[in-house]
């Protein structure tokens, strides 16, 4: 009987990848064929092969196969790093990119579970990306802020707040000293709350309080929607004087974040990037794809901050994933420039030295409950968190800091050091 199957013509555990070669990390679990099986069977269908072998392939075909060049055990499974040449992927072309590394493959019934983990693209790949437009330097010049972590805040309870209602609360919290007011990830067009209203009294306000304080202020405003409908509001809000849009970046999908950021950079907009709907996929450590994939993807494409964890709060993500995460980010990467992290879900003022000491002070923190919840209302949450924040950067205890702060004291009498689950 002739050969059938060929997946093992896509491992060479000899093989040495280019320098012009996209790695791809994957964790995966067999079922019912080999280590070696399985994880020929991932670099075929990623890139050019299929179930069986063919009467013909082109030569493009046969240099364009992907490679098998490392592969251990881990845990319950095993650790692959598969070399797929350039010609397998379209320049500039996320969704494409995605399409093979993180398509057909997990629909394999070869597998148990299969994780994404990381992929490294070579400069060949890479610069086709523009990366972010501001990125960590530019936002602390245009919020004139240059050594502390900058805050923000969801007006909670997320929904339910007329745009009267929501400007009034934005004034307090301005004032306060949050930095950055911030729409929750469903909240963007509602009877009750209009997005094209809402745009215009608050950026109202918003300059009410900066000619007030002295302080820059600024407004994430979710502009998530169909692709037109954000570059709508996109241009609404650069009308309005806005510097930010924010968006849910997964649920959009690649597509419409590689538009909105060609719009964005049009309008001269940072871009906000909250993560809503990651953990369907990010949370399963046997599979999936990784928070550091998708953060590392999103700053390819020009994010100027996202949503990577606290470590600390309510939300899924322990020490070491948010460390590596953020550090990434921050860190240089040819032409790409560092973006902010952002530590948001379950926070309060009692965290903050923990959260500044964890991950230093390039940091946007978002605080919502804990400083809607604070027993004297927002103007004193807000004026509570930057207390804290200012007694962490200075090393001074909170008890300490509480003795010339009403609105500390009471922050800390309320939480303490509570970490909510």
């Amino acid at each position: 009987m002739s050969k059938v199957e060929w997946y093992l013509d896509f491992v060479d555990l000899d093989y040495t990848p280019g320098r012009d070669e996209l790695i791809v990390e994957y964790y995966f679990e067999p079922n019912g064929v080999s280590p070696e099986e399985a994880a020929g069977r991932i670099a075929s269908e990623s890139s050019i092969g299929t179930w069986t072998t063919l009467w013909k392939l082109p030569d493009m075909a046969k240099r364009s196969m992907a490679k098998v060049f490392s592969l251990e055990k881990s845990g319950e499974g095993y650790i692959a790093k598969i070399a797929y040449p350039l010609t397998l992927f379209e320049e500039g072309n996320l969704v494409q990119l995605f399409s093979a590394i993180a398509g057909n493959i997990f629909g394999m019934k070869a597998l148990k579970n299969l994780r994404l983990l990381d992929f490294h693209p070579p400069y060949e790949y890479l610069r086709h990306f523009k990366g972010p437009q501001y990125g960590v330097k530019g936002i602390r010049e245009f919020m004139g802020i240059e050594d502390r972590p900058l805050t923000a805040t969801v007006p909670k309870p997320k929904m339910g707040w007329s745009v009267d209602e929501y400007a009034e609360i934005a004034y307090e919290l301005w004032s306060g000293g949050i930095d950055l007011l911030k729409d929750d990830e469903n909240f963007t067009s509602f009877p009750f709350n209009r997005f094209e209203e809402r745009v215009r009294k608050l950026y109202a306000v918003r300059d009410r309080v900066e000619a007030e304080t002295g302080e820059t202020k600024e407004y994430l405003i979710n502009i998530t929607g169909p692709a037109h409908v954000m570059e709508k509001r996109a241009q609404l809000v650069a009308a309005e004087g806005g510097q930010y849009i924010m968006i849910d970046i997964v649920v959009v999908g690649w597509s419409a974040l590689q538009y909105m950021r060609e719009v964005a950079e049009d309008l001269g907009l940072a871009i906000h990037a909250h993560r809503a709907m990651h953990a369907a996929f990010t949370r399963n450590p046997r599979h999936g794809i990784s928070m550091f994939v998708l953060a590392k993807a999103a700053r390819m494409v020009g994010v100027d901050q996202i949503h990577t964890g606290t470590a600390v709060g309510k939300m899924a993500g322990d020490y070491e994933e948010v460390k590596r995460i953020n550090g990434f980010l921050l860190s240089e990467w040819e032409h790409i420039k560092p973006i902010f992290p952002v530590a948001s879900g379950g926070l309060h003022p009692g965290l903050m030295p923990e959260l500044i000491r964890l991950f230093g002070r390039d940091l946007v923190i978002q605080v919502g409950g804990g400083v809607m919840g604070h027993p004297d209302g927002p103007r004193a949450g807000a004026k509570a968190l930057r207390d804290a924040i200012e007694a962490a950067i200075e090393g001074v205890s909170l008890e300490e800091k509480a003795k010339e702060s009403p609105e500390l004291k009471k922050a800390l009498e309320k939480w303490g050091y509570l970490k909510p689950k």
